[in-house]
């Protein structure tokens, strides 16, 4: 049987990782030693060929890439739990941040994104949301590739000039509602958004890999800056989520994981949460466990996670609380009703007398039962307990197997482009293109070009598709959005609870 030591109590405490996908919580006060904790987690399954997600908000997880320091203690506490291989190592780690400044920039498009999902991140209301949904149609309907907050904003900018002619075909627009999805893109704009929609977008199977010995790579995402703006941050969250849901198959119970996702300081991801939203998250937390993905909360309090999600988390790990005010007590209150009792502990008491690594602790036994809870000493991590240091974070990027996959946008031609060059009538010239082309194409003759010019705008040239292209391109996105994408919307409108406006 595939399992994970997870300490020792008064006898060694597991998690069967065929139980994992279940999901769970870590949880206790600042300094009791939870994140250690979900280190120690995230490098089991990370040596049982399990990838790994985590959302690091402080910083202080990258140590995961660093091998740790040999001390007695260390070793001491190794050899009461019963660990009998304990050494130091680094784990394989792949560093993502979405505005690329810490690690492989993250994005994905606004027609991977779709409107159903879109109108919750631009919190849009049902008519605003209807909107939205005609202006996907258009573009599916014109042919047009939606990208990148340009080519979205070029589209409401087309159907507020088209509005009456649209309104005729799709439905009533209203000038406002129009108005007021203009406004929420530009605020999306401001929190970030730019950085996350556009391409080369994210490919779940990079986030799903291991290494050349079969351990899984340990996906680390800088959220520091990316915890400031809340909305887009919870928004990020539901759409992997969901992406994940959407495109991996039905598994049940696997005999282990396909993927582990680590979500640090949750309550930042439902502080402020709308009730719709809220119940979208709850729907997901539901259905992703049989696809393999178990999702793993992080925070100090277990009632920083609502109580219709957290009824779902099965495998807990409960460090110290402190019951200092109402707020704390009622926090001990809800962490001791939570577990199966055991007849051994009072876990209203012992909860706030644990010290730094230990935790009450109760995992998933066989076919799903929960034990009862173990007052237990967490197994140590074998990583660095700290954050690496730049440099050394910087060579863990170097060394990616990721390589430059990602690092670089990509400007496609899209809906942005070929809208501006219908208002203009000239064709736009492709950015890439070096002042040496320039030179070189200036020193052909005037009559060179105007015999050229012809074939160049059907057959393209080393710089530039030609039109045939163009429109063999355009025509098999729009075959593409119409079939396929229509389908993943109906799919993400289905798992969110929203009919889909076509």
């Amino acid at each position: 049987m595939n399992t994970l030591l997870i300490g020792k109590g008064d006898q060694q405490v597991h998690l069967n990782l065929k139980y994992a996908n279940r999901h769970g919580l870590i949880a206790g006060a600042t300094g009791t030693g939870k994140t250690v904790s979900l280190m120690s987690l995230a490098e089991g399954f990370s040596r049982q060929g399990v990838p790994v997600f985590i959302t690091d908000v402080k910083g202080d997880i990258s140590g995961l890439a660093m091998a740790g320091t040999s001390s007695e203690k260390l070793l001491q506490r190794a050899a009461q739990i019963g660990i009998e291989d304990y050494h130091n190592e680094a784990n394989p780690l792949v560093l993502w941040d979405l505005a690329g400044i810490q690690g492989h920039p993250l994005r994905t498009t606004i027609s991977e994104m779709g409107p159903t999902l879109l109108s919750r991140i631009l919190e849009l209301n049902d008519t605003q949301s209807g909107i939205l949904d005609i202006v996907f149609q258009l573009a599916d309907d014109q042919g047009l590739l939606l990208l990148d907050l340009d080519d979205l904003r070029a589209m409401l900018a087309l159907v507020a000039e088209e509005r009456k002619d649209v309104s005729a075909k799709y439905g009533l627009i209203s000038a406002q509602s129009l108005a007021a999805i203009q406004r929420s893109v530009l605020g999306l704009e401001r929190d970030g958004g730019k950085d996350f929609f556009g391409e080369p977008a994210l490919q779940l199977d990079d986030l799903m890999r291991t290494n050349l010995q079969g351990r899984g790579i340990i996906n680390l995402l800088a959220a520091n800056k990316l915890i400031l703006t809340p909305r887009l941050y919870s928004s990020f969250l539901l759409w992997l989520l969901s992406e994940l849901f959407e495109n991996l198959p039905e598994v049940g119970d696997p005999e282990k994981p396909k993927l582990v996702f680590f979500i640090d300081e949750a309550h930042l991801l439902f502080e402020g949460c709308p009730p719709s939203l809220l119940k979208r998250v709850e729907q997901i937390m539901r259905l992703i466990r049989s696809k393999g993905v178990g999702v793993y909360f992080c925070s100090q309090f277990p009632d920083d996670v609502p109580g219709e999600i957290l009824g779902q988390l099965g495998n807990r790990i409960q460090h110290a609380l402190r019951a200092y005010t109402p707020r704390d007590q009622k926090a001990v209150k809800t962490a001791a009703e939570t577990f199966v009792p055991n007849p051994k502990l009072v876990v209203s008491e012992v909860i706030s007398q644990l010290g730094v690594g230990e935790a009450l602790v109760s995992m998933l036994a066989d076919k799903g039962v929960p034990t009862m809870v173990e007052r237990a000493l967490i197994a140590p991590p074998r990583c660095r307990m700290g954050p690496a240091t730049s440099e050394e974070l910087h060579q863990v990027r170097a060394q990616s197997p990721i390589g430059g996959k990602y690092d670089h946008a990509i400007n496609r031609e899209s809906a942005y482009e070929l809208l501006n060059q219908r208002r203009t009538g000239v064709a736009t010239s492709n950015p890439t293109s070096t002042a040496s082309d320039t030179a070189n194409d200036g020193q052909t003759g005037q009559k060179a070009e105007e015999q050229g010019w012809f074939s160049e705008l059907i057959f393209g040239n080393k710089r530039r598709q030609g039109l045939a292209e163009t429109l063999s391109k355009q025509a098999a996105r729009t075959v593409g959005s119409q079939l396929g994408k229509q389908i993943l919307r109906g799919i993400l409108g289905g798992i969110l609870g929203k009919s889909s406006r076509r």
